[in-house]
């Protein structure tokens, strides 16, 4: 079997695009985890209902690799279908108190702003914003107003570690430091940085990702880590039969022992309440592996100098870049702003149509690679820029 390497993208042979820079929209399967996903249906198709167990032993396999990635213990991870699922798990089991002020970043990506709205209107919290222009700006103005609200009381703050438009990278360590000074709590919403970005979750009290970006995954996927100390005091709103201890018992250990009074357990594994998608999750799996053999750091610095090669000559061709310099603050993604006067919509069509495939997130053109992309690609990549600039039509 072809090991995975750098620059390589031998694994993804049935992708059509020449150029395919939308990691941070959705990553297409490489063929170990297509094959992965084959496997685990087979496995069903096999042995029905027995296929339970070696579906819970990849299950086990999984935690591992996230807490691997992510420099936490295998235990304090649930498995997700979704970034969401994560996020509204914390949203609808945290021990909300009314009136409690809950602070967002105003420019993120809905999915870490609506389950929050959703628990301010069902609980009575105060919801407050930051704008993300602070941060883009300079970090020392972003952590300032980040400052003001905690000295106005904060009970959690939600941040995404990667901004989905501009690609910058929160500075999560000096973030969570100030909160736990404040008596406030952290969620990282790692979408945009899991797989792309070293993460470590010492200091932050939740994170979650999807499996389908960074992490190249199938979509359906993904992880909540909490930790311990805050999955212990979470409310079990969402709980479901496999949030109690011990849930199966009564299914393979004889009669008598069906009981509706069975403790909740008390941590991460609570929100994984019903069936999960066994197969997807194979999948992902598969990719993990994959990633962390690679190595994270190793990945950031090839598709940072695969980015280093492509901004400044998209800024040579009148495009804004929305980078940011300092190091420490970029991620994956390259997002510029068009020319005066060119729609980003256009200029990905006319990019689509020319064999490179790259996302318009609120009107700028994103361009994020990741391990398979080749810096050699370039030059074909600025050819299909040229000519989508000069192709006739809608601008």
């Amino acid at each position: 079997m072809t090991a995975p390497r750098l620059g390589d993208r031998t694994l993804f042979p049935l992708l059509e695009a020449r150029a395919y820079l939308n990691h941070a929209g959705v990553s297409p399967p490489s063929d170990p985890v297509r094959r992965a996903v084959a496997g685990a249906i087979d496995d069903v198709a096999r042995l029905g209902g027995a296929a339970v167990g070696v579906a819970l032993e990849r299950r086990a396999v999984l935690r591992a690799l996230v807490a691997a990635l992510i420099g936490g213990a295998a235990a304090d991870v649930a498995l997700t279908a979704s970034t969401t699922a994560g996020i509204q798990a914390v949203a609808l089991d945290f021990p909300w108190r009314g009136g409690d002020r809950v602070l967002l970043l105003e420019g993120e990506f809905p999915a870490n702003v609506t389950p929050w709205q959703q628990a301010a209107a069902a609980f009575g919290l105060e919801v407050v914003f930051v704008p993300v222009a602070a941060f883009l700006r300079s970090e020392e103005e972003g952590l300032a107003a980040l400052d003001a609200e905690l000295r106005r009381g904060v009970r959690l703050v939600a941040v995404s570690a990667v901004q989905f438009r501009s690609g910058l990278a929160m500075p999560l360590g000096a973030m969570a430091a100030r909160c736990a000074g404040a008596g406030a709590e952290i969620f990282v919403d790692a979408v945009q940085a899991a797989g792309a970005v070293p993460l470590d979750v010492r200091g932050i009290d939740y994170l979650a990702a999807g499996g389908h970006k960074w992490l190249m995954g199938p979509s359906g996927t993904g992880f909540l880590w909490v930790r311990p100390e805050r999955a212990r005091a979470l409310v079990p709103r969402t709980a479901g039969w496999l949030s109690h201890e011990d849930p199966v018992r009564f299914l393979v250990d004889g009669p008598g022992l069906l009981r509706h009074d069975r403790p909740i357990q008390r941590g991460a594994g609570m929100v994984e309440g019903g069936g999960l998608p066994d197969a997807l999750l194979a999948g992902l799996s598969a990719s993990l592996e994959a990633i962390l053999s690679l190595g994270v750091p190793a990945i950031a610095a090839h598709v940072g100098g695969y980015l280093d090669r492509l901004e400044p000559e998209l800024e040579e061709r009148g495009f804004r870049s929305l980078r940011v310099r300092h190091a420490a603050g970029r991620s994956g993604i390259l997002s510029v702003e068009p020319p005066p006067g060119r729609s980003a919509a256009a200029l990905a069509r006319g990019l689509r149509g020319r064999g490179v495939s790259c996302a318009t997130p609120d009107g700028a053109l994103r361009f994020a690679p990741h391990w398979p992309n080749n810096p050699g690609e370039i030059p074909e990549v600025l050819r299909a820029v040229d000519g989508a600039l000069a192709a006739p039509g809608p601008r």
